[in-house]
């Protein structure tokens, strides 16, 4: 019982230890010390990591908050960004063929906003395109070498398909309040949504102006097994493409095998 005991309380210990290093990233950059108590907007996340192992599915965080006084909130959460292209498919003889693509920039992977009513009913156009609080109001910067005059169909063709796979959100209605001043909504993540550095940006608004904003980090990186093929693939591509041609063949060949067996 004695050796029990001291186990479970070496336990804690140990974890913080060999909590990994996306774990001490995370509590470095979550938000430290009291805020005043006067501050007309706090906000928290439930956690700020995201654990990605075999068995994730997805999953959603709580943010919470309490404002000063009456107010809308809007809730902004962005995911790292990249370069996305676009194809255009047509059909060919029975076949659809890629005819044109085109590629942008600066393209978030993940893209999330809630709020207690419409954005159109919260603050002005002006103010929502500056900061780019919607998905309609995403600037993707285009990088080929000339600028057709079509070029917004294909920036609006990334939002549709993002929108598809559940990686852009359009949560209007989905910040609730549970009183005069404390709010909550739910953040949903998909089995897919890819790994890196978050920003959840929340906004306090009052007469078509933002009066109060906080910005916190959200981390999300794979865990386990997971993150040492990750990095194995990262660091020696070669090596990985090549134990993975021959961990295919050597599975076709013990199915062949087993059928000829059978």
């Amino acid at each position: 019982m004695m050796r029990l005991a001291a186990i479970c309380l070496l336990f804690p210990a140990l974890l913080a230890v060999f909590g990994g290093e996306a774990q001490a990233q995370a509590a470095r950059n979550a938000p430290r010390g009291p805020v005043p108590a006067d501050a007309p907007l706090i906000t928290d996340l439930s956690s700020h990591l995201i654990a990605i192992t075999s068995s994730f599915t997805g999953t959603e965080l709580l943010l919470f908050g309490a404002i000063d006084e009456p107010g809308e909130v809007i809730v902004v959460v962005r995911g790292p960004t990249s370069t996305s292209v676009v194809r255009r498919k047509r059909q060919t003889l029975g076949l659809w063929l890629t005819r044109r693509s085109e590629s942008f920039d600066g393209v978030p992977a993940y893209y999330a906003v809630a709020s207690t009513r419409p954005l159109a009913e919260i603050a002005p156009p002006s103010l929502l395109q500056r900061l780019q609080i919607g998905a309609n109001a995403l600037r993707f910067r285009y990088i080929g070498k000339r600028n057709p005059d079509d070029v917004n169909e294909f920036r609006a063709a990334i939002v549709r398909q993002k929108t598809r796979e559940g990686l852009y959100q359009d949560n209007t209605g989905a910040v609730d309040f549970l009183g005069p001043k404390l709010f909550r909504t739910a953040i949903s993540f998909p089995a897919t949504v890819p790994v890196g550095t978050y920003q959840t940006e929340i906004y306090l608004v009052r007469d078509d102006r933002i009066v109060a904003a906080q910005s916190t980090p959200l981390f999300i990186d794979k865990q386990g097994i997971e993150q040492e093929v990750y990095d194995f693939s990262r660091h020696e591509p070669a090596v990985y493409g090549l134990v993975a041609v021959l961990l295919a063949v050597f599975a076709g060949w013990l199915a062949a095998v087993a059928f000829r067996r059978g």
